[in-house]
Protein backbone atom coordinates (compact mmCIF):
# COMPACT_ATOMS: atom_id res chain seq x y z
CA UNK A 1 0.00 0.00 0.00
CA UNK A 2 1.34 3.45 -0.98
CA UNK A 3 1.07 6.99 0.72
CA UNK A 4 1.35 5.71 4.28
CA UNK A 5 4.65 5.52 6.16
CA UNK A 6 5.63 2.16 7.39
CA UNK A 7 6.08 1.31 11.08
CA UNK A 8 9.85 1.48 10.98
CA UNK A 9 9.86 5.08 9.81
CA UNK A 10 7.34 6.13 12.46
CA UNK A 11 9.38 4.52 15.21
CA UNK A 12 12.55 6.21 14.04
CA UNK A 13 10.89 9.60 13.93
CA UNK A 14 9.49 9.12 17.45
CA UNK A 15 12.93 8.24 18.86
CA UNK A 16 14.41 11.28 17.14
CA UNK A 17 11.83 13.56 18.73
CA UNK A 18 12.50 12.08 22.17
CA UNK A 19 16.27 12.58 21.76
CA UNK A 20 15.75 16.22 20.78
CA UNK A 21 13.41 16.76 23.79
CA UNK A 22 15.97 15.29 26.20
CA UNK A 23 18.66 17.46 24.62
CA UNK A 24 16.54 20.56 25.06
CA UNK A 25 15.92 19.62 28.72
CA UNK A 26 19.63 19.16 29.37
CA UNK A 27 20.44 22.46 27.69
CA UNK A 28 17.73 24.18 29.74
CA UNK A 29 19.02 22.72 33.00
CA UNK A 30 22.55 23.77 32.12
CA UNK A 31 21.38 27.30 31.34
CA UNK A 32 19.41 27.44 34.60
CA UNK A 33 22.41 26.21 36.60
CA UNK A 34 24.65 28.73 34.90
CA UNK A 35 22.18 31.51 35.72
CA UNK A 36 21.96 30.48 39.37
CA UNK A 37 25.75 30.30 39.63
CA UNK A 38 26.09 33.71 38.01
CA UNK A 39 23.50 35.16 40.42
CA UNK A 40 25.30 33.66 43.42
CA UNK A 41 28.64 34.99 42.28
CA UNK A 42 27.11 38.40 41.60
CA UNK A 43 25.45 38.48 45.03
CA UNK A 44 28.67 37.42 46.78
CA UNK A 45 30.61 40.07 44.91
CA UNK A 46 28.17 42.79 45.91
CA UNK A 47 28.11 41.57 49.53
CA UNK A 48 31.90 41.54 49.77
CA UNK A 49 32.03 44.94 48.17
CA UNK A 50 29.41 46.35 50.52
CA UNK A 51 31.39 45.12 53.53
CA UNK A 52 34.35 47.35 52.70
CA UNK A 53 34.64 49.69 55.72
CA UNK A 54 35.35 53.36 55.24
CA UNK A 55 36.87 55.29 58.18
CA UNK A 56 36.59 58.92 59.23
CA UNK A 57 39.93 60.46 60.17
CA UNK A 58 41.17 63.68 61.76
CA UNK A 59 44.61 65.21 61.73
CA UNK A 60 46.74 65.61 64.86
CA UNK A 61 47.42 69.34 65.08
CA UNK A 62 49.51 71.67 67.23
CA UNK A 63 47.44 74.21 69.13
CA UNK A 64 46.63 75.76 72.49
CA UNK A 65 44.87 73.71 75.18
CA UNK A 66 42.87 75.13 78.05
CA UNK A 67 41.72 72.73 80.77
CA UNK A 68 38.60 73.81 82.62
CA UNK A 69 36.08 72.53 85.13
CA UNK A 70 32.48 73.62 85.54
CA UNK A 71 30.62 74.25 88.79
CA UNK A 72 27.30 75.80 89.79
CA UNK A 73 26.71 78.18 92.67
CA UNK A 74 24.97 81.28 93.98
CA UNK A 75 25.88 84.97 94.06
CA UNK A 76 25.95 86.63 97.48
CA UNK A 77 26.75 90.07 98.84
CA UNK A 78 30.27 90.80 99.96
CA UNK A 79 29.09 91.42 103.55
CA UNK A 80 25.44 90.74 104.27
CA UNK A 81 24.13 91.50 107.75
CA UNK A 82 20.82 90.39 109.24
CA UNK A 83 19.48 93.17 111.47
CA UNK A 84 17.20 91.92 114.25
CA UNK A 85 15.36 93.08 117.36
CA UNK A 86 16.83 92.45 120.80
CA UNK A 87 13.61 93.20 122.68
CA UNK A 88 10.01 92.19 122.16
CA UNK A 89 7.31 94.64 121.30
CA UNK A 90 5.19 96.22 118.60
CA UNK A 91 6.89 98.00 115.71
CA UNK A 92 5.58 101.53 115.71
CA UNK A 93 7.66 103.02 112.88
CA UNK A 94 9.71 101.72 109.92
CA UNK A 95 11.88 104.23 108.10
CA UNK A 96 13.48 102.22 105.25
CA UNK A 97 12.40 99.92 102.44
CA UNK A 98 13.92 97.66 99.79
CA UNK A 99 16.97 99.03 97.93
CA UNK A 100 17.33 102.04 100.25
CA UNK A 101 20.92 103.10 100.96
CA UNK A 102 21.65 103.41 104.69
CA UNK A 103 24.57 104.65 106.78
CA UNK A 104 26.05 103.37 110.04
CA UNK A 105 23.83 104.37 112.98
CA UNK A 106 20.87 105.36 110.80
CA UNK A 107 17.51 104.59 112.41
CA UNK A 108 15.73 101.80 110.57
CA UNK A 109 12.72 101.18 112.83
CA UNK A 110 11.31 101.81 116.33
CA UNK A 111 9.61 99.49 118.80
CA UNK A 112 6.97 100.63 121.30
CA UNK A 113 8.83 101.90 124.42
CA UNK A 114 5.98 101.88 126.95
CA UNK A 115 7.12 98.72 128.73
CA UNK A 116 10.81 99.71 128.62
CA UNK A 117 10.03 103.17 130.01
CA UNK A 118 8.05 101.61 132.85
CA UNK A 119 11.03 99.47 133.81
CA UNK A 120 13.24 102.55 133.83
CA UNK A 121 10.84 104.30 136.22
CA UNK A 122 10.88 101.28 138.52
CA UNK A 123 14.66 101.20 138.43
CA UNK A 124 14.85 104.89 139.32
CA UNK A 125 12.60 104.26 142.34
CA UNK A 126 14.77 101.32 143.41
CA UNK A 127 17.88 103.50 143.19
CA UNK A 128 16.25 106.16 145.36
CA UNK A 129 15.18 103.54 147.91
CA UNK A 130 18.68 102.04 147.98
CA UNK A 131 20.21 105.50 148.50
CA UNK A 132 17.83 106.16 151.39
CA UNK A 133 18.67 102.81 152.96
CA UNK A 134 22.36 103.63 152.67
CA UNK A 135 21.87 106.99 154.38
CA UNK A 136 19.92 105.34 157.19
CA UNK A 137 22.64 102.73 157.60
CA UNK A 138 25.30 105.40 157.77
CA UNK A 139 23.36 107.29 160.48
CA UNK A 140 22.85 104.10 162.45
CA UNK A 141 26.55 103.32 162.18
CA UNK A 142 27.50 106.75 163.49
CA UNK A 143 25.15 106.34 166.45
CA UNK A 144 26.29 102.84 167.38
CA UNK A 145 29.93 103.81 166.98
CA UNK A 146 29.56 106.69 169.42
CA UNK A 147 27.62 104.50 171.84
CA UNK A 148 30.38 101.87 171.74
CA UNK A 149 33.03 104.52 172.45
CA UNK A 150 31.15 105.68 175.56
CA UNK A 151 30.69 102.07 176.68
CA UNK A 152 34.43 101.48 176.46
CA UNK A 153 35.09 104.57 178.59
CA UNK A 154 32.50 103.55 181.18
CA UNK A 155 33.79 99.99 181.28
CA UNK A 156 37.30 101.30 182.00
CA UNK A 157 35.89 103.17 185.04
CA UNK A 158 34.00 100.09 186.17
CA UNK A 159 30.62 101.74 185.72
CA UNK A 160 29.11 99.16 183.35
CA UNK A 161 29.38 95.44 183.11
CA UNK A 162 31.31 93.58 180.44
CA UNK A 163 28.00 92.32 179.09
CA UNK A 164 26.83 95.83 178.30
CA UNK A 165 30.19 96.51 176.61
CA UNK A 166 29.81 93.43 174.43
CA UNK A 167 26.29 94.47 173.47
CA UNK A 168 27.49 97.93 172.42
CA UNK A 169 30.25 96.39 170.31
CA UNK A 170 27.78 94.04 168.57
CA UNK A 171 25.51 96.99 167.73
CA UNK A 172 28.45 98.83 166.16
CA UNK A 173 29.44 95.78 164.10
CA UNK A 174 25.86 95.28 162.84
CA UNK A 175 25.69 98.93 161.81
CA UNK A 176 28.94 98.57 159.80
CA UNK A 177 27.56 95.45 158.06
CA UNK A 178 24.36 97.35 157.24
CA UNK A 179 26.47 99.95 155.45
CA UNK A 180 28.04 97.26 153.25
CA UNK A 181 24.63 95.74 152.49
CA UNK A 182 23.08 99.12 151.70
CA UNK A 183 25.94 99.98 149.38
CA UNK A 184 25.49 96.65 147.54
CA UNK A 185 21.76 97.28 147.17
CA UNK A 186 22.47 100.74 145.77
CA UNK A 187 24.94 99.29 143.26
CA UNK A 188 22.42 96.62 142.22
CA UNK A 189 19.68 99.22 141.78
CA UNK A 190 21.90 101.36 139.57
CA UNK A 191 22.84 98.30 137.49
CA UNK A 192 19.16 97.53 137.01
CA UNK A 193 18.58 101.12 135.93
CA UNK A 194 21.43 100.89 133.42
CA UNK A 195 20.02 97.63 132.04
CA UNK A 196 16.58 99.20 131.69
CA UNK A 197 18.08 102.16 129.85
CA UNK A 198 19.97 99.76 127.55
CA UNK A 199 16.77 97.87 126.83
CA UNK A 200 15.11 101.17 126.00
CA UNK A 201 17.91 101.97 123.54
CA UNK A 202 17.23 98.63 121.81
CA UNK A 203 13.79 99.91 120.94
CA UNK A 204 15.48 102.01 118.25
CA UNK A 205 16.82 99.72 115.47
CA UNK A 206 19.91 101.20 113.80
CA UNK A 207 21.99 100.11 110.83
CA UNK A 208 25.30 98.46 111.83
CA UNK A 209 26.98 99.12 108.44
CA UNK A 210 26.90 101.35 105.39
CA UNK A 211 25.04 99.53 102.64
CA UNK A 212 21.80 98.82 100.83
CA UNK A 213 18.64 97.20 102.19
CA UNK A 214 18.16 93.84 100.48
CA UNK A 215 15.05 92.77 102.36
CA UNK A 216 12.49 94.09 104.83
CA UNK A 217 10.66 91.30 106.60
CA UNK A 218 8.28 93.28 108.85
CA UNK A 219 5.51 95.85 108.62
CA UNK A 220 4.46 98.71 110.95
CA UNK A 221 2.21 97.44 113.75
CA UNK A 222 3.71 93.94 113.68
CA UNK A 223 4.74 92.48 117.03
CA UNK A 224 8.17 90.89 117.28
CA UNK A 225 9.10 88.38 119.98
CA UNK A 226 12.76 88.16 121.01
CA UNK A 227 12.35 85.71 123.87
CA UNK A 228 14.32 82.84 122.27
CA UNK A 229 16.28 84.45 119.42
CA UNK A 230 16.51 87.82 117.74
CA UNK A 231 13.93 88.01 114.92
CA UNK A 232 15.39 89.28 111.61
CA UNK A 233 13.84 92.55 110.50
CA UNK A 234 16.15 93.63 107.66
CA UNK A 235 19.00 92.25 105.56
CA UNK A 236 21.64 94.80 104.56
CA UNK A 237 24.52 94.28 102.10
CA UNK A 238 27.60 96.41 102.48
CA UNK A 239 28.39 97.01 98.79
CA UNK A 240 26.66 95.48 95.77
CA UNK A 241 29.41 96.63 93.41
CA UNK A 242 31.46 93.72 94.78
CA UNK A 243 29.84 90.29 95.13
CA UNK A 244 31.01 86.76 95.85
CA UNK A 245 30.17 83.61 93.90
CA UNK A 246 30.03 80.46 96.02
CA UNK A 247 30.27 77.30 93.87
CA UNK A 248 30.37 73.60 94.75
CA UNK A 249 33.40 71.77 93.33
CA UNK A 250 33.13 68.01 92.82
CA UNK A 251 35.62 65.99 94.85
CA UNK A 252 37.09 64.61 91.60
CA UNK A 253 38.02 68.15 90.48
CA UNK A 254 38.88 69.91 93.74
CA UNK A 255 42.57 68.93 93.48
CA UNK A 256 42.88 71.02 90.31
CA UNK A 257 41.38 74.22 91.76
CA UNK A 258 43.83 76.72 93.25
CA UNK A 259 43.61 80.26 94.57
CA UNK A 260 44.19 82.90 91.91
CA UNK A 261 42.94 80.84 88.96
CA UNK A 262 40.97 82.77 86.34
CA UNK A 263 37.31 81.94 85.78
CA UNK A 264 34.19 83.10 83.97
CA UNK A 265 30.54 82.54 84.77
CA UNK A 266 27.11 82.83 83.17
CA UNK A 267 23.71 83.69 84.65
CA UNK A 268 20.28 83.08 83.15
CA UNK A 269 19.35 86.74 83.47
CA UNK A 270 22.02 87.73 80.92
CA UNK A 271 22.03 84.91 78.39
CA UNK A 272 25.35 84.65 76.58
CA UNK A 273 27.04 87.39 78.64
CA UNK A 274 30.21 86.02 80.22
CA UNK A 275 31.39 87.67 83.44
CA UNK A 276 35.07 87.49 84.49
CA UNK A 277 36.02 86.20 87.91
CA UNK A 278 38.86 84.71 89.96
CA UNK A 279 39.16 82.04 92.64
CA UNK A 280 39.96 83.56 96.04
CA UNK A 281 39.61 80.52 98.31
CA UNK A 282 38.74 76.83 98.42
CA UNK A 283 37.16 75.59 101.65
CA UNK A 284 38.34 72.38 103.31
CA UNK A 285 34.99 71.52 104.88
CA UNK A 286 33.17 68.98 102.66
CA UNK A 287 29.49 69.01 101.85
CA UNK A 288 28.15 65.46 101.66
CA UNK A 289 25.10 64.71 99.53
CA UNK A 290 23.32 61.44 98.85
CA UNK A 291 25.76 60.40 96.13
CA UNK A 292 28.41 63.14 95.86
CA UNK A 293 30.90 65.04 98.00
CA UNK A 294 31.64 68.66 97.11
CA UNK A 295 33.86 71.46 98.40
CA UNK A 296 32.90 75.12 98.31
CA UNK A 297 35.04 77.58 96.39
CA UNK A 298 34.69 81.37 96.53
CA UNK A 299 35.09 83.56 93.44
CA UNK A 300 35.32 87.35 93.18
CA UNK A 301 32.68 89.22 91.19
CA UNK A 302 32.98 92.79 89.91
CA UNK A 303 29.45 94.18 89.78
CA UNK A 304 30.27 97.81 89.08
CA UNK A 305 27.70 97.80 86.24
CA UNK A 306 25.03 96.56 88.67
CA UNK A 307 23.90 93.83 86.27
CA UNK A 308 24.01 91.09 88.89
CA UNK A 309 21.92 90.58 91.99
CA UNK A 310 22.50 88.52 95.13
CA UNK A 311 20.82 85.13 94.98
CA UNK A 312 21.30 84.58 91.24
CA UNK A 313 22.35 81.09 90.17
CA UNK A 314 25.56 81.09 88.15
CA UNK A 315 27.51 78.46 86.22
CA UNK A 316 31.24 79.05 86.55
CA UNK A 317 34.02 77.76 84.30
CA UNK A 318 37.38 77.69 86.06
CA UNK A 319 40.59 77.48 84.01
CA UNK A 320 42.78 74.98 85.86
CA UNK A 321 45.61 74.74 83.30
CA UNK A 322 46.59 76.30 79.98
CA UNK A 323 49.30 75.13 77.58
CA UNK A 324 50.40 76.53 74.24
CA UNK A 325 51.88 74.58 71.33
CA UNK A 326 50.45 71.21 72.41
CA UNK A 327 49.85 68.31 69.99
CA UNK A 328 46.08 67.75 70.02
CA UNK A 329 43.73 65.08 68.73
CA UNK A 330 39.92 64.90 69.02
CA UNK A 331 38.66 62.92 72.01
CA UNK A 332 36.74 60.73 69.55
CA UNK A 333 40.08 59.30 68.39
CA UNK A 334 40.79 57.98 71.89
CA UNK A 335 37.29 56.51 72.19
CA UNK A 336 37.33 54.81 68.78
CA UNK A 337 37.42 51.00 68.63
CA UNK A 338 37.56 49.18 65.23
CA UNK A 339 34.95 46.55 64.32
CA UNK A 340 35.81 42.94 65.21
CA UNK A 341 36.32 40.26 62.52
CA UNK A 342 36.87 36.49 62.85
CA UNK A 343 40.26 34.87 62.38
CA UNK A 344 39.87 32.08 59.78
CA UNK A 345 42.56 29.96 61.46
CA UNK A 346 42.09 30.23 65.19
CA UNK A 347 38.47 31.31 65.31
CA UNK A 348 39.39 34.01 67.90
CA UNK A 349 37.82 37.50 67.60
CA UNK A 350 40.44 39.97 66.40
CA UNK A 351 40.43 43.69 65.78
CA UNK A 352 41.70 44.73 62.36
CA UNK A 353 45.38 45.41 62.91
CA UNK A 354 46.20 42.26 64.88
CA UNK A 355 44.81 42.97 68.37
CA UNK A 356 42.02 41.15 70.19
CA UNK A 357 38.56 42.55 69.91
CA UNK A 358 36.09 43.56 72.56
CA UNK A 359 35.47 46.78 74.45
CA UNK A 360 38.45 48.99 75.16
CA UNK A 361 38.98 51.58 77.79
CA UNK A 362 41.03 54.69 77.43
CA UNK A 363 40.73 58.11 75.97
CA UNK A 364 41.06 59.80 79.34
CA UNK A 365 43.88 60.87 81.55
CA UNK A 366 45.24 58.04 83.63
CA UNK A 367 43.28 55.34 81.78
CA UNK A 368 44.69 51.82 81.92
CA UNK A 369 44.30 49.73 78.77
CA UNK A 370 44.93 45.96 78.70
CA UNK A 371 45.45 44.01 75.45
CA UNK A 372 47.06 40.68 74.60
CA UNK A 373 48.60 39.16 71.51
CA UNK A 374 47.25 35.97 69.95
CA UNK A 375 50.69 34.30 69.94
CA UNK A 376 51.80 34.39 73.55
CA UNK A 377 48.83 35.95 75.41
CA UNK A 378 51.22 38.52 76.91
CA UNK A 379 49.50 41.19 79.00
CA UNK A 380 50.39 44.74 77.91
CA UNK A 381 49.34 47.48 80.31
CA UNK A 382 49.34 51.11 79.14
CA UNK A 383 49.37 52.99 82.43
CA UNK A 384 50.71 56.37 83.51
CA UNK A 385 48.20 58.39 81.47
CA UNK A 386 48.37 56.29 78.30
CA UNK A 387 45.72 55.66 75.69
CA UNK A 388 45.13 54.12 72.29
CA UNK A 389 44.62 55.71 68.87
CA UNK A 390 44.38 54.09 65.45
CA UNK A 391 46.01 55.25 62.23
CA UNK A 392 45.20 53.91 58.75
CA UNK A 393 47.61 51.68 56.83
CA UNK A 394 46.24 50.14 53.61
CA UNK A 395 42.79 51.22 54.78
CA UNK A 396 43.20 49.15 57.96
CA UNK A 397 43.32 50.76 61.44
CA UNK A 398 46.60 50.09 63.19
CA UNK A 399 46.77 50.32 66.98
CA UNK A 400 49.15 52.95 68.41
CA UNK A 401 49.84 53.48 72.14
CA UNK A 402 50.27 57.16 73.02
CA UNK A 403 51.03 59.11 76.18
CA UNK A 404 48.28 61.60 76.90
CA UNK A 405 47.90 64.61 79.18
CA UNK A 406 45.00 66.96 79.85
CA UNK A 407 41.80 67.49 77.91
CA UNK A 408 39.44 70.41 77.39
CA UNK A 409 36.46 68.13 76.83
CA UNK A 410 36.83 68.09 73.03
CA UNK A 411 40.55 67.61 72.42
CA UNK A 412 43.31 65.78 74.28
CA UNK A 413 47.03 66.57 74.39
CA UNK A 414 49.35 63.85 73.09
CA UNK A 415 52.71 63.92 74.89
CA UNK A 416 54.40 61.15 72.86
CA UNK A 417 53.70 58.34 70.43
CA UNK A 418 52.30 60.51 67.63
CA UNK A 419 53.57 63.26 65.35
CA UNK A 420 51.87 66.36 64.03
CA UNK A 421 49.98 65.86 60.77
CA UNK A 422 49.21 62.18 61.40
CA UNK A 423 45.65 61.19 60.53
CA UNK A 424 43.95 59.29 63.35
CA UNK A 425 40.69 57.38 63.03
CA UNK A 426 37.75 58.96 64.83
CA UNK A 427 34.74 57.00 63.50
CA UNK A 428 33.37 54.65 60.83
CA UNK A 429 31.60 56.08 57.78
CA UNK A 430 28.13 54.55 58.02
CA UNK A 431 27.40 55.01 54.30
CA UNK A 432 27.63 51.72 52.32
CA UNK A 433 30.17 51.42 49.52
CA UNK A 434 28.57 50.60 46.14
Amino acid sequence: MTGRPDGTAILAETKSRRRRARLYQVIGLLLLAAGVAAAVLFWRGRTAKSKVVRYVTAQAKVGDLKETITATGTLKGLDSVDVGAQISGKLTKIYVDFNDHVAVGQVLAEIDTTSAQSKIDQSHAQVNAADASLSLAKATQAQTKAQYARSVDLSAKGLISSKDLDSAKADADRAAASITSAMAQATLARASLKDAETQLSYAVIRSPIDGIVLSRLVEPGQTVAASMSAPVLFTIARDLTQLRLYVDIDEADVGKVKEGQAATFLVDAWNGHSFPSKVVSVHNLPTTGQTVVTYQAVLTVDNSERLLRPGMTATATITTDERKGALLVPNAALRFSPPAVSSPKAGIPFINGGMPGGPRTGGGSGASVRTKTAANKKIITAADAQGLVYILKDNQPQRTVVSIAGSDGERTEIKSGLSAGTNVVTDIDQRKTE
